[in-house]
């Protein structure tokens, strides 16, 4: 089944982008377990945006980030990345009951280049499993054109999954989640796309 379904499809530009910039932070470890699931599955082109990394300053453009008239090298660079991506994942953890501000200052960015791509959330925490920033993101996602999944993937008590290695290492029900996130993430994409084009 899985295999026919590939079948079907072409390849698509996946980013992923990881929200937490802490030291110490764990976000990076899951994100990676991600890119390396959406690897695996066939559907993907990936590569992992590390807001840590990237380190955007609270936004400081003059214009308005819907005009595109962008002066500053860090937004032109993060305009490119965001641009090029047919979908994307975005990893988040949860602070006081939303999710990290440095996600939405990145979103907060840029205006035009997340329209028309579909989102896949994958959130971690303790007992809520970060459900509570993800629901907060999706909101806020869907005002920027986006379409944010129904198939998210919601990782609760997450450090007992990280191993002495530092790595993430999911169990059965985390997999498969994320199997559906990738198969819906295809779909919607495809069609968003021929939206996209439709001028």
């Amino acid at each position: 089944m899985l295999a026919s379904f590939k079948k079907q499809i072409n390849m698509y530009n996946l980013k992923i982008i990881s929200s937490t910039v802490r030291p110490g932070r764990k976000g990076p470890i899951i994100a990676a377990w991600v890119a390396e699931a959406a690897q695996k599955s066939g559907f993907f082109n990936v590569e992992v945006l590390d807001l840590g990394e990237i380190n955007l300053p609270v936004m400081n453009e003059r214009h308005h980030p819907m005009m595109k008239k962008y002066e500053l090298e860090h937004t032109k660079a993060w305009s490119a990345k965001i641009e090029e991506a047919d979908a994307i994942i975005f990893v988040t953890a949860e602070y006081d009951f939303g999710y990290p501000a440095p996600l939405r200052n990145a979103i907060e960015y840029l205006g035009q280049e997340w329209g028309f791509k579909a989102a896949g959330i994958v959130s971690y925490g303790g007992v809520s499993a970060g459900t509570r920033a993800s629901n907060a993101l999706k909101n806020d996602l869907a005002t920027m054109g986006m379409v944010p999944l129904q198939a998210q993937v919601n990782i609760p008590f997450f450090t007992q999954f990280i191993n002495e290695q530092n790595q993430f290492v999911p169990n059965e029900t985390t997999v498969k989640a994320a199997e559906n996130q990738f198969k819906q993430l295809v779909r919607w994409t495809k069609g968003l796309k021929i939206i996209k084009e439709d001028k």
